[in-house]
């Protein structure tokens, strides 16, 4: 027996610091000299070697049916080359250990500024509609390995997402 899947489209609005701050933080560039404060990236690197690397990500559309979370470290995801890019997210809820359906949001992220996740968010992405984009990404080494949780909706409810 064949059961069918449901798409569920998700309208994407604009990031801003105030819209995103239930999943974590969004950064935009500050003169130089500025001291340090509440507004720079709030990182939890404590558990393990950071890791700061490029990624290049081919063709990803703006659909998902995956999400993950890691709950060991911060991570904070940035396009180069100014290329706006797409997440799905949904708040941590550290007592649960599946994504809360109806609180599930996408958001457009420019490319003249980075997110940083706090530990736990149910992350969905990069996703674009580019043939390629470049990303720098800030985590641990083995968070891919050790801190890597992921929920898989066709799975648990038949159901993809689409971001528009």
């Amino acid at each position: 027996m064949t059961t069918s899947k449901t798409v569920q489209q998700l309208q994407a609005q604009w990031v801003t610091s105030e819209n995103f701050r239930p999943y974590g933080q969004v950064i935009f560039a500050s003169l130089d000299g500025k001291t340090s404060d509440r507004e720079d990236a709030q990182l939890n690197l404590q558990n393990g070697i950071p890791r700061f690397y490029l990624m290049r990500l081919e063709k990803r559309g703006r659909k998902f049916h995956k999400i993950t979370r890691h709950v060991q470290c911060t991570q904070c995801l940035g396009s180069l080359e100014g290329k706006d890019w797409l997440v799905a997210v949904c708040p941590p809820h550290h007592d649960v250990n599946e994504p809360a359906l109806e609180e599930i949001a996408a958001f457009r992220i420019p490319g003249n500024c980075f997110i940083k996740l706090h530990e736990g968010t149910w992350h969905a992405g990069p996703h674009f509609d580019h043939e390629t984009v470049d990303f720098y990404n800030l985590e641990l080494a083995d968070t891919n390995v050790v801190d890597h949780f992921t929920h898989d909706f066709l799975k648990s409810h038949q159901l993809e997402f689409e971001m528009l």
